[in-house]
């Protein structure tokens, strides 16, 4: 299937590793040029240099912690005109309402909540007036479960998903797509601490970390592909109807009512 994404330009947040990493080399894939941003300057010239030693396509970097101040406007002048951007940057720590103070909770926030939000803030003027875009926010599926050993995310991704859906609702207006996606458990370093922690807490003993992805549908968080594969087909022309919307990509679990 032709995604028709050939030289297109996609700016990439958080690109550093999991999602935002297999986005990095998905997108190259289909032909595009690529802003990678994150705060480590060395993963992000190791992805730079794997996508220029396998793929014919322009791959920038900036490394920058975009809870400081003008970062936001910092990215977009430096990637020059986007015509995708991936809103993927943050993790917002899980744990109970007395487990997340309110310095963790807002610096969880500050990224991602507030980074997604300020990105399309910034960004929305310009794709409309270069004629479009396409805005993906990569969300997460506790907006979907309401996980009191999940407060902090929770909320967050469940601001999120209303963004989302208020900003996309009327977004084609301007000819710009924004389209949210709710992975469950992916195949990265994340998935695998929060289990541990869980194990710690249910069992006292964090070895017993795997015991828990038996709760999973299949047995396993998922692979990075079955994520990164859905944002790059949402971001295609052959997606192009859809705005406003969120796509969960959970194996089931949110189904089940539980984030792990």
């Amino acid at each position: 299937m032709d995604l028709a994404l050939k030289g297109k330009k996609v700016l990439i947040t958080g690109a550093s590793q999991g999602i935002g990493a297999g986005l990095s080399t998905a997108f190259a894939e289909e032909g595009c040029d690529v802003h990678l941003v994150a705060r480590s300057k060395d993963r992000l010239e190791e992805i730079q240099k794997h996508i220029h030693d396998n793929y014919d396509v322009k791959a920038t970097i900036q490394a920058i912690d975009l809870t400081s101040d003008g970062a936001v406007d910092a990215v977009l002048d430096a990637a020059g005109q986007v015509d995708i951007l991936v809103n993927n940057a943050g993790v917002i720590p899980s744990g109970n309402l007395w487990d997340i103070d309110e310095k963790k909770w807002r610096d969880g926030w500050d990224l991602k909540v507030y980074g997604y939000i300020n990105f399309t803030r910034a960004i929305y003027p310009r794709m409309k007036a270069q004629g479009g875009g396409v805005i993906i926010n990569n969300i997460g599926n506790g907006g979907e479960v309401f996980d009191p050993n999940y407060v902090a995310g929770t909320t967050g991704n469940a601001s999120l998903m209303a963004f989302t859906r208020a900003i996309g609702g009327c977004s084609l207006d301007d000819n710009i797509r924004v389209v949210g996606v709710n992975p469950g458990p992916v195949d990265t370093d994340r998935i695998y601490n929060m289990l541990k922690k869980r194990a710690k807490e249910w069992h006292g003993d964090e070895s017993r970390y795997e015991e828990l992805q038996d709760r999973y549908p299949l047995k396993r968080p998922a692979h990075v592909h079955e994520i990164t594969d859905l944002i790059v087909f949402l971001a295609s022309y052959r997606s192009g109807y859809t705005s406003g919307a969120i796509f969960t990509v959970d194996g089931g679990i949110t189904s089940r009512r539980s984030v792990i």
